[in-house]
């Protein structure tokens, strides 16, 4: 579908992309991997043509239709119906003629034409686009300049899937969304009928939409087959492998020159000395690609635990408007080690119960009773927009700790990532990523007890990602999380708080069965009430549990033997080398070609015996999953 020959590209003097070829098989779903600022989204400006590589070629076969999201929202008085339905541009066109064209045999053209790609049926495919990103069916009818510009986003993701190009390409789609949209976009697109190109960061959706990863990195693309767990493993295998060879290499290179720097200068060997100089030019080195380090993340811990519950709410209402509260009589308490993940779509009020417990807004009813001395960090996206762009990170440091000399200042500063001449570059030059990680070492500065994170994910990678969890799972205070990462939440959080239809209540479920439910359409159905499935009793969980045990009895009994087997046959096989190395053979040849024999027997019965383990985890695991 998409081929790439020794393709290089730079970007104002920095080489992005080093001879790199790739050739992406036709109908694939492909992730696109690799640290910030390696160059991602500089190749989709080369695939839609908007950036000349400096050398090689990209071709795609003719008449390919490619679809990117739109880098400025949608605006205007169309409802986003008509957004979306505009997008199919054939379609748009064909109706526009049909009402002008006098022809029969044209007429006759278009109307079949319509029939084959289906247009009679584009608005309710539009809808369910749109009902699957959050918009209710009122929703959709209204004009999409009243939206804001996240939602409108959204839209602009609708119009591109719904327009189903021949390529589809994505740029992390999922910072836009909630977690109910983020599940709703990567059932999509394991579905999605032709070629696709996703940069993500997020973990689930490239474990289950696609089937290869694209990785950059070095500045070279390499194409693995499989989701990014599978990706990961080979990575790391073929890194252990490089390693080896190049030691291996490396061991060469040195014997080599050895020989050369000894007989160089003595006539009989100056020959040999000379060829191995020859072989030395010829060891080209073994590109080792090997991951930079991540600079780590870590939240200070409280200096004191406080007494539980830190804070108690007892039929809170909220809101921002008199009279119109977005949430109602809420009665909850968190305590010190609390992990919990507020769910629900956007607009249910996750960001105001967030609000509310950081003190960032007042409740219109109820009580809500806090620790003494209890400390809050907050983070949230829109607080970017507060960091001050002509300051550096030492700057902002220096305003928290005004009385610090410069060396107290400069080891906080280098404590939250930014050491040495990062820490003095102005906010305007960092990254996102770098943004967001200094927002987050200043959002929890003063030994936060509860800290609270509203999509901390959205500027990270997967590497930074994997920090964050790092830090939140050694924080020793509570944390509640707001995100659509669902790996990040799965790995971090015990507890569940789902918002919705005006109210805040435990989910009993777990993020699989959320999953399910947000797929099924529950979560968004007319009235907004959740339908949790019941959950079984303890008694019942129990039975089962024992059901399933006796069930998988057998299976370790056959794995077990297996493991006693191969250890019996590998101690058996270790005794007859041990007995054949002692020049046995010369010795006593008959003796020695029994024993041969047995050995060939012993070994033909380990593998047996590795076979027989293999079926047998591979059923228990199957059975366990």
């Amino acid at each position: 579908m998409l081929n790439i020959q020794d393709l290089s590209i730079r970007v104002a003097g920095r080489l992005l992309i080093d001879h790199s070829s790739i050739q992406l098989p036709a109908n694939s779903r492909v992730g696109f991997v690799g640290r910030n600022g390696t160059g991602k989204t500089t190749l989709f400006r080369a695939v839609m043509s908007e950036l000349a590589p400096e050398s090689g070629s990209i071709s795609l076969p003719s008449r390919t239709t490619i679809g990117r999201l739109a880098q400025e929202a949608p605006d205007g008085p169309q409802t986003l119906v008509e957004v979306v339905l505009s997008a199919d541009v054939e379609r748009a066109r064909l109706l526009d003629e049909a009402e002008t064209a006098q022809d029969p045999d044209r007429i006759a053209e278009i109307h079949t034409r319509l029939v084959d790609i289906d247009a009679h049926s584009a608005p309710s495919r539009a809808a369910s686009i749109l009902a699957g990103l959050g918009f209710s069916t009122e929703a959709q009818a209204r004009p999409v300049g009243e939206f804001s510009g996240g939602w409108r986003m959204r839209v602009a993701l609708a119009a591109v899937l719904f327009s189903e190009p021949d390529l589809l390409l994505l740029d992390e789609p999922t910072n836009y969304l909630d977690l109910e949209g983020s599940l709703w976009l990567e059932d999509h697109l394991a579905r999605y009928p032709k070629s696709l190109i996703v940069i993500s960061h997020d973990r689930d959706l490239l474990d289950n939409s696609v089937d290869h990863i694209m990785h950059l990195g070095n500045e070279k693309l390499t194409l693995y087959k499989g989701g990014y767990s599978s990706f990961a493993k080979q990575r790391a295998e073929k890194q252990q492998l490089d390693v080896k060879a190049a030691k291996k290499q490396d061991d060469h290179r040195k014997h080599l020159q050895a020989f050369v720097d000894r007989f160089k200068a003595k006539a009989s060997k100056a020959k040999q000395a000379q060829s191995r100089v020859k072989m030395l030019a010829k060891l080209l080195p073994i590109d080792v690609m090997m991951d930079r380090d991540v600079n780590p993340i870590s939240f200070p811990a409280p200096e004191k635990l406080l007494s539980p519950p830190i804070i108690a709410m007892e039929n809170i209402s909220a809101g921002y408007e008199p009279g119109k509260p977005v949430l109602r009589n809420i009665s909850l308490r968190i305590d010190n080690d609390d992990r919990i993940a507020l769910l629900g779509s956007n607009g249910n009020g996750k960001s105001t119960l967030s609000k509310i417990l950081a003190e960032r807004l007042a409740p219109q009813a109820g009580d809500i009773t806090r620790a003494s001395k209890l400390k809050i960090g907050y983070f949230a996206q829109h607080q970017l927009d507060e960091l001050h762009l002509n300051e550096s990170a030492y700057d902002h440091v220096r305003e928290l700790m005004p009385r610090a000399t410069e060396a107290q200042i400069r080891a906080r500063a280098g404590g939250i990532g930014f050491s040495a001449d990062k820490a003095d570059t102005p906010v305007s030059k960092l990254s996102g990523g770098e943004k967001a990680r200094l927002l987050l070492g200043l959002a929890t500065f003063d030994h936060p007890h509860l800290i609270i994170l509203d999509e901390p994910t959205n500027h990270l990678d997967i590497d930074s990602r994997a920090a964050l969890v790092e830090a939140i799972n050694e924080f020793p205070g509570a944390v509640i999380l707001v995100s659509h990462d669902r790996y990040l939440l799965e790995a971090c959080v015990d507890r569940l708080w789902l918002v919705e239809n005006g109210t805040v209540a435990p989910f009993e479920g777990d993020l699989e069965q959320y999953r399910r439910m947000v797929l099924r359409g529950d979560q968004r159905s007319g009235n907004g009430a959740a339908k949790i499935e019941t959950p079984v009793s303890k008694i019942e969980a129990r039975r089962v549990a024992a059901d399933r045990r006796a069930g998988l009895a057998p299976l370790r009994q056959k794995i077990t033997a297996a493991e006693k087997a191969i250890s019996k046959h590998k101690a058996d096989i270790e005794r007859i080398d041990a007995t054949l190395a002692g020049n046995l053979f010369a010795k006593d040849p008959q003796k020695a070609a029994s024993i041969s024999k047995t050995r060939a027997n012993t070994a033909a019965a380990l593998a047996r015996a590795e076979e027989e383990w293999l079926e047998a985890s591979a059923a228990y695991e199957a059975e366990t999953v």
